[in-house]
């Protein structure tokens, strides 16, 4: 009896290209994922922006993964400082609660990529803090990853100064995370 595979891409309809206001949504530990360059631990943000798909009538949702670390020439320092405005501070380089940014809003630059089988990607290319006068925006009808009934967490981290998850003292300012 044949057992008969294919492949059917997925059709969906990319976010738009530019400049949005978005909101986090979710911030989910991937664990440890082999690339290139060997294994990394990984994070992936997610944001929801006010443009409705025409697929769901749903906000488009956007995400970006990141090696999980904030050495000076990490994609995931870089993005947060441009978000915050700011640089982190010592005290913040030490420990960082990612988990602070959710339901803090922010613009995304979104660019459109194309996939090897035509379509396009939509992929985020700079995060800033919303323009003066800009509204804050709030997440619609998203339930968080680890909130969900088939979420499997990740493998627990097992060094050091992960387990010993000292938390620095607050800093105290306007930037919301």
């Amino acid at each position: 009896m044949p057992l008969i595979v294919s492949h059917k891409p997925k059709e969906y309809t990319p976010a738009p290209e530019g400049l949005h206001a978005a909101v986090c949504v979710d911030v989910v530990d991937l664990g440890t994922v082999d690339g290139i360059y060997g294994p990394k631990e990984k994070v992936r943000l997610y944001w929801q922006i006010e443009d409705l798909s025409p697929d769901d009538n749903k906000p488009f949702l956007l995400a970006k993964q990141y090696t999980k670390s904030l050495h000076e020439k990490s994609a995931l320092r870089k993005d947060l400082e441009t978000w915050r405005g700011r640089k982190f501070t010592q005290t913040e380089l030490d420990a960082f609660d990612l988990e602070k940014l959710l339901g803090v809003s922010c613009q995304l630059q979104v660019v459109h990529a194309p996939k090897d089988e035509g379509g396009f990607y939509a992929n985020v290319q700079a995060i800033v803090p919303l323009g003066k006068g800009m509204t804050a925006i709030r997440a619609k009808d998203y339930v968080r990853k680890k909130d969900r009934e088939d979420y499997k967490p990740a493998p627990k981290p097992t060094t050091a100064a992960e387990v010993n998850g000292s938390q620095p003292s607050g800093y105290d300012d306007d930037v919301p995370f």
